[in-house]
């Protein structure tokens, strides 16, 4: 059996700042891309969520909203990824009755528990490897943890990010995580766009092999 994106979230995505650069990338042949706005006004929430859901919708493309569940449902959207602080504040029935999606983001076991509670579609596992993105409270996973995750979390998807490139992402795939999320590598590349066809024909080519 090929291996196939879990609920249509693909085993590559990027996750990008705002619209500007979703409109950069999703034409490229992204098939996933969480949009992850940071310190916006309501208005610039409601307006960068809502172009984002129509230009995914145009190119076949599936959105993850960061965050703003209050909006992603009033919007539309079907994936909402929440941080463990989102987590605590977020109304998780409203959301479940919304008919969302929802992924939750994990550092520690304690964080695990916490969002298994929750019964999330999809566990995130980072960072990976050391990332300069921002300032991180974590220390780098590592692979060995991303097979300890996936024991644990049994069926549920699990996508690892932090500091992974092309080049560390078989060895991710390989760890049995699910889905690989990117934002460093291409972020800061000198040339984005080719990044990101570089991490979409790595995606193609793991998507041909066969699940063990």
């Amino acid at each position: 059996m090929a291996r196939t994106v879990f609920e249509g979230i693909d085993v590559f995505y990027p996750i990008v700042p705002d619209f500007a650069w979703l409109r950069r990338l999703v034409p490229l042949g992204v098939k996933t891309i969480q949009l992850r706005l940071k310190d916006a006004s309501p208005e610039r929430v409601r307006r960068e969520i809502a172009g984002s859901l129509e230009l995914c919708l145009e190119q076949g493309c599936q959105l993850i909203v960061n965050d703003y569940w209050r909006e992603a449902i009033s919007l539309g959207a079907d994936y909402v990824h929440l941080g463990q602080e989102d987590l605590a504040e977020a109304d998780m029935a409203t959301i479940k009755a919304a008919g969302i999606r929802v992924g939750i983001s994990t550092h520690t076991e304690e964080e695990l528990e916490i969002a298994l509670a929750a019964e999330p579609d999809y566990v995130a596992l980072g960072p990976i490897w050391e990332t300069k993105l921002k300032p991180m409270r974590y220390g780098p996973q590592g692979l060995a943890r991303i097979t300890e995750w996936k024991r644990k979390v049994g069926r549920l998807p699990l996508v690892a990010i932090g500091g992974i490139t092309p080049e560390r992402a078989d060895d991710v795939i390989s760890a049995r995580a699910d889905s690989v999320a990117v934002i460093t590598d291409f972020f800061t590349h000198a040339d984005p766009e080719a990044r990101v066809r570089q991490w979409l024909a790595w995606a193609d080519a793991v998507r041909k092999v066969p699940l063990d």
